[in-house]
């Protein structure tokens, strides 16, 4: 088969050589998404065997690739790209944690459905996708040839195809913006926002021309290389539901297109994927395994069309890299668009943009991701002009984010019970550069809160916050020694605080403030010590926050501490405790000290990635109440695996409530492994050690604990579903864990 082959190559080399022009070969790659990541072995291959093309057209994801090919990135380094790019946050419309500011972090994709208000009333998201991490990304790929506007004139000349929605017809783009015309031939309806370019609505190119063969003949290809990893129609006995008829109908086109794309191709790859979907991104590195072998098979075909051209053409001239040089560029004019809520003089001063000052790619994207982090904007995209004196024209283009939006979200554990969270979060109602918002849980628990935060300049480094919040709950009582459950009590907890900060950057920040609490304690089912009463606090506090987490559920790397220390004061008890429901004849027994005290409060947690799948962490939590002994209701509470309530230190092994403490440290280390696309095991153990500065009066746990978990986590529709394994070594015990969503 293969000396055939390779006779039927010579024979049309031959049909050409009198011309005594060495023939072109074009290569073209179809869409498909994920799928086309395969793309990347044959395009290994061909640099392999030193076979130069001439040609390169692309659509949808091949366009992603075949551009970034014909610019002059070899096969070797888009593979390298590709394995390093976090496609959960590319094809997302997320922001890195990174780049929000401190204040924001805490709101940050915590809830299920955000309904934006547009035009006096609520809207229901289109679940289209700027995807402004993509763009950005492909902004600094492609920031090598930002001055080359023809792409005929990039390393291997280039086409891209999209479609235009008002008439369906495949569009070719081969000038303009690659980045705008990249992101156009991969829009897919429904997923990707549509592009406008060159007066057009454009989208996924897929839609009217999936495989450009056609397309590389019109540049003047003598000899076509196709590969493709689209599945092709179904067989009409697995179009069972009603997704696939959908699809199915989609690819007729497809199907029908092909037919005239396929014959054109001298030596057409069609991929097999079929175990795979256009959005296994998941399985991205094992799609690349598939490509990778694919082109080693191809190879010989290749070599042998390479070393049949260069022995009767001769060695075509090489260049040690086909990717242009150029780290900067000054720039020395803007244009704004799309400003309505904010003004083009608060976007670039976030950004800290100026004129006349040399940018690379990775600073543009810095300053955008900055802008970004303000929470101001949805999209930003940005083009680089040549300008006659070596300078450039940048041209930003922006999609504000509406002011006010309705926010809702389940959440469910053993403790708080299952609650629906809602949250209405508005920007400048009251004064400029604020945002205002009101929280509620309605359910088994009762939780309602207030917060105004308002920036205080243009840089948004400044700022204060003032935040009021209600809490009832039902806690859990249990015997000391044995952790038995014994009882349960309703709290409730009422707080105003005010504080003011300063954020340096995005990752820090730190400040001062106060916080007045009342607390009451009324018991439901009696145990053997009930606490009956209330009590207030007066705190003025200063704290130290840090958070480079790179995402909110399940962080890959970064660490994330909150430090406070403060004073406790005006205090004002009133407040029983019964021993078997009777109260001691001895008042000295149960008094209770309001003297003030300093008070400490530490948690810290940090991420490292150790593989693509497994990711190490490790977390320190605790306090310290100075000369507490007679003091009451403003101990650390230990137990549970998620943070829900003020004074808690999570720990695997034990449930809320289990201990309280005035002096305590936690520290746990485990090891995340992704067993499956969004789905984890996580092991931890930890240790805890009581008292051991100052000792309550009224509780009397063991001075050292230790625990461990299992569990399997999910990033569900809903939020994260945790359910874990757990066991302390302690109390002997073996129980569950469950939580579903992002705690209020």
């Amino acid at each position: 088969m293969r000396r055939t082959w390779i006779l039927l190559l010579l024979c049309f080399i031959s049909q050409l050589a009198w011309s005594q022009k060495r023939p072109t070969i074009g290569l073209t790659l179809s869409g498909g998404g994920a799928k086309g990541l395969a793309h990347i072995g044959i395009l290994k291959a061909i640099d392999s065997a030193g076979l130069k093309i001439d040609y390169v057209t692309g659509t949808s994801m091949g366009a992603v690739l075949g551009s970034l090919y014909a610019v002059g990135y070899s096969g070797d380094s888009i593979q390298k790209i590709c394995e390093k790019v976090d496609w959960d946050l590319l094809l997302s419309n997320q922001a890195s944690l990174r780049n929000l500011y401190m204040e924001e972090k805490d709101e940050y994709n915590k809830y299920d459905i955000e309904l934006p208000w547009v035009n006096n009333s609520f809207k229901i998201s289109t679940g289209f996708l700027e995807a402004q991490e993509l763009w950005l990304k492909l902004a600094e790929l492609y920031h090598p040839v930002t001055n080359i506007k023809d792409f005929s004139k990039f390393s291997i000349p280039f086409r891209c195809i999209a479609t235009d929605v008002g008439n369906g017809e495949a569009v070719v783009l081969k000038e303009g913006d690659i980045i705008t015309a990249v992101r156009a031939s991969m829009a897919i309806p429904s997923v990707f926002t549509a592009v406008d370019y060159d007066n057009k609505r454009l989208v996924d190119g897929g839609i009217s021309r999936n495989f450009p063969a056609s397309d590389l003949k019109d540049m003047g290809a003598d000899f076509i290389i196709g590969s493709t990893v689209a599945g092709g129609l179904l067989p009409p006995k697995k179009v069972t539901n009603a997704l696939q008829l959908l699809m199915q109908i989609a690819f007729f086109r497809e199907a029908e297109d092909n037919k005239k794309e396929v014959p054109l191709c001298d030596i057409y790859i069609p991929f097999d994927l079929e175990n795979y979907t256009m959005g296994s991104f998941g399985s991205a590195k094992n799609i690349l395994e598939e490509g990778i072998k694919r082109g080693e098979l191809l190879y010989p075909k290749f070599k042998a069309l390479a070393d049949s051209l260069n022995a009767i053409y001769g060695v075509p001239e090489t260049v040690t890299t086909r990717l242009p040089v150029q780290n900067d560029v000054t720039v020395s004019a803007v244009e704004l668009n799309g400003f309505h809520n904010t003004t083009p003089a608060y976007f670039l001063n976030t950004m800290n943009f100026k004129l006349h000052h040399a940018y690379t790619s990775h600073k543009l994207a810095l300053m955008v991701r900055k802008a970004y982090g303000s929470r101001y904007y949805s999209r930003i995209n940005y083009q680089l002009h040549p300008l006659p004196d070596g300078t450039y024209k940048i041209i930003f283009d922006v999609t504000e984010q509406p002011l006010t939006f309705l926010k809702a979200s389940l959440h469910y554990n053993r403790f708080t019970g299952i609650g629906l969270i809602a949250n209405i979060t508005t920007r400048n109602k009251i004064f400029s550069n604020s945002r205002s918002m009101a929280s509620i849980n309605l359910g088994e628990t009762f939780r309602v809160k207030g917060e105004h935060l308002q920036y205080v300049g243009r840089s948004k480094k400044f700022g204060f916050t003032v935040k009021t919040q209600l809490d009832r709950f039902d806690i859990m009582t249990y015997e000391q020694i044995q952790n038995k459950q014994t009882g349960i009590f309703k709290q409730n907890i009422f707080e105003v605080a005010e504080k003011i900060h300063y954020s340096p950057n995005t990752n820090l920040t730190f400040g001062a403030g106060h916080r007045w609490e009342w607390l009451r304690y009324t018991p439901r089912i009696t145990s053997n010590v009930d606490f009956r009463g209330g009590n207030t606090f007066s705190t003025y506090f200063v704290y130290l926050r840090h958070n480079s987490l790179d995402r909110v559920n399940f962080p890959r790397r970064g660490w994330k501490m909150d430090l406070e220390a403060g004073r406790v004061g005006g205090q004002t008890a009133n407040f029983k405790i019964f021993y078997n429901g009777v109260e001691p004849t001895n008042p000295d027994s149960t008094r209770i000290d309001e003297h003030p005290y300093l008070r400490t409060s530490l948690n810290a947690e940090g991420y490292v990635p150790l593989s693509p799948r497994v990711t190490m962490f490790a977390s320190a939590q605790g306090g310290i109440n100075f000369n507490y002994h007679r003091n009451i209701m403003n101990e650390f509470i230990v137990g549970g695996m998620s943070k829900i309530f003020r004074n808690q230190i999570t720990f695997a092994g034990l449930q809320e409530g289990s201990i309280y403490s005035p002096s305590l440290l936690a520290t746990q280390i485990g090891l995340r492994t992704g067993i499956f696309p969004g789905a984890y095991i996580t092991g931890r153990a930890n240790v805890l050690f009581n008292n051991f500065v100052s000792r309550s009066y009224f509780f009397n746990y063991q001075d050292f604990y230790s625990g461990y978990a299992l569990t399997f986590s999910y990033n569900f529709a809903l939020g994260p579903l945790d359910l874990s394994v757990m066991y302390c070594d302690q109390t002997r015990q073996v129980q569950t864990y469950i939580n579903l969503g992002i705690p209020f």
